[in-house]
């Protein structure tokens, strides 16, 4: 099959079958060239058993041309995607789907919640820990641990690091963070590197300290500085309940993905998500509930994982009690924004 020459460029397909596409990427932009070393290696492919529970999940999109545009754009040009959207519009799925066709390991996630410091994602220091450690130490005679196994690196300190290929980085919700936290990740994510005080503190005799990934593994710091190497993709996801500072918009390419109820490629996407989960064999079943999930009142508010949970417990309970099935899936499936479902309160 000869590939459509508007669709050659993209690195991301948006076919959910993985590909090593990621290995024909560009060099990038050279005010987004970064150097940071040494060099780690890209992390293994996944297993089998893990591709097999990521498939079903991170294959089931539809995207239209011009979000696959942007989402490539992004890539080309190592900025941070911001993904705006209702609740089950495929926000997240997109950071899994990226990493699973082009092989590029575990999603590194952090959710966002209001108390959230761009520390909590850079790294952790157990200082209490160490000055225990430490006490008990002298009492026994014994040396002192090495300061880097009280440090373990976030999810965006992991994605930081020097590897040779791009990691996944998934920021869920951004908007539940307080004021600062956006400015603070605009910094780190223009400078592609952090730093860590304590471990600055002792470069002078180790220069190089071995710390914990958010990976469960180990990773050389150098001079107490983490610099990347290949620009993470990053994937910032917003229900869109608050407005993030111009600075933060500019440096980063803003991906909406409308409502499946409020765009017409909303029933592909769910159909595709559908079939991805459970196949084709309740094809006719399973679209007359996509249909009823798309025929809400105006305004109504649903999710995709409504309309996911109503299928798989139709098929398991009733699945041969069509009036039961309709009954249980309009129950499963009731708006999130009406406060009456029924019981009389508000």
């Amino acid at each position: 099959m000869t590939e459509n020459p508007e669709t050659q460029w993209h690195i991301y397909r948006g076919t959910g079958e993985p590909h090593d596409g990621i290995s024909a990427l560009p060099a990038p932009p050279p005010w987004r060239d970064f150097d940071g070393g040494p060099a780690l290696p890209s992390l293994p492919p996944l297993g089998t058993e893990s591709l097999r529970r990521l498939g079903s999940r991170d294959r089931g999109l539809a995207w239209r041309p011009e979000e696959l545009e942007l989402i490539n754009a992004a890539i080309y040009l190592r900025r941070p995607l911001l993904v705006t959207g209702d609740p089950g519009s495929g926000k997240s799925t997109l950071a899994h789907a990226i990493a699973y066709e082009l092989g590029l390991g575990r999603v590194l996630q952090w959710p966002i919640v209001s108390r959230s410091t761009l520390r909590d994602g850079l790294y952790t220091y157990d200082a209490i820990a160490r000055l225990q450690d430490t006490q008990m130490a002298k009492l026994r005679g014994e040396s002192h641990k090495d300061i880097g196994e009280y440090i373990r690196l976030g999810p965006l300190g992991t994605a930081l690091l020097p590897y040779e290929r791009p990691r996944v980085l998934l920021v869920d919700e951004l908007d539940k963070s307080d004021i600062d936290l956006p400015n603070d990740l605009l910094n780190a994510l223009e400078e592609g590197e952090f730093r860590i005080p304590e471990l600055q503190r002792v470069a002078g005799r180790q220069s190089e300290v071995k710390v914990l990934t958010d990976d469960d593994e180990s990773a050389p710091v150098r001079g107490g500085r983490v610099r990347c190497r290949a620009f993470p993709v990053v994937v910032m996801t917003s229900n869109g309940e608050r407005d993030f500072p111009a600075p933060l918009l500019r440096r980063c390419l803003h991906l909406d993905l409308p409502s499946p109820r409020n765009d017409s490629w909303g029933e592909a996407r769910l159909g595709a998500m559908v079939s991805a989960h459970f196949g084709d064999e309740d094809a006719a079943r399973n679209d007359a509930l996509i249909r009823t999930f798309l025929s809400s009142a105006p305004g109504a508010l649903r999710a995709a994982d409504q309309l996911l949970n109503a299928i798989y417990l139709t098929q398991e309970a009733v699945r041969d009690r069509e009036p039961d099935r309709q009954r249980l899936a309009e129950l499963l499936m009731r708006p999130l924004d009406h406060g009456d479902h029924g019981t009389g309160t508000r």
